[in-house]
């Protein structure tokens, strides 16, 4: 599954950038987060409880953070396991390009699932998956 987008972010690419490198921010951003630790040098830790059609589950998973440029692009990425419901892994690669109301964060994200949540169907996963990305970012924003 593919997926990219733009938000318009009334803040400094400097300010966006702080707030996309803070654990807490990330966590309140993140629907179903329960906990998220770690820094941008070490990597995140996180625990998300997600429903997805018929199949809840509480994933523990690690994000990472690599070809930072700072106040312009990072990439992330992530896995997350499922236990009986599957996994799910993927990233996105971020660009912050200043406009003249604050700053363009774009998106591009690819994800893929396995276990159960690969038997629900491309159409439920991708829908879900922008649905995620939709709350992430309007939370972020």
């Amino acid at each position: 599954m593919k997926l990219s987008d733009h938000r318009d972010i009334k803040a400094s690419p400097e300010t966006v950038w702080a707030a996309i490198l803070d654990p807490e921010m990330l966590k309140a951003c993140v629907p179903g987060c329960e906990s998220m630790t770690g820094t941008p040098e070490s990597g995140f830790e996180a625990v998300v409880v997600q429903k997805v059609g018929p199949v809840s589950a509480r994933f523990t998973g690690a994000v990472t953070l690599s070809e930072m440029v700072a106040g312009k692009s990072l990439k992330i990425s992530g896995e997350g396991k499922g236990g009986p419901a599957g996994f799910a892994k993927g990233g996105a690669n971020v660009t912050l390009t200043p406009i003249p109301e604050g700053t363009r964060l774009g998106y591009e994200v690819e994800a893929n699932v396995g276990g159960k949540l690969a038997q629900l169907g491309s159409r439920i996963i991708d829908g879900f998956a922008k649905k995620m990305a939709d709350q992430f970012f309007e939370r972020f924003k």
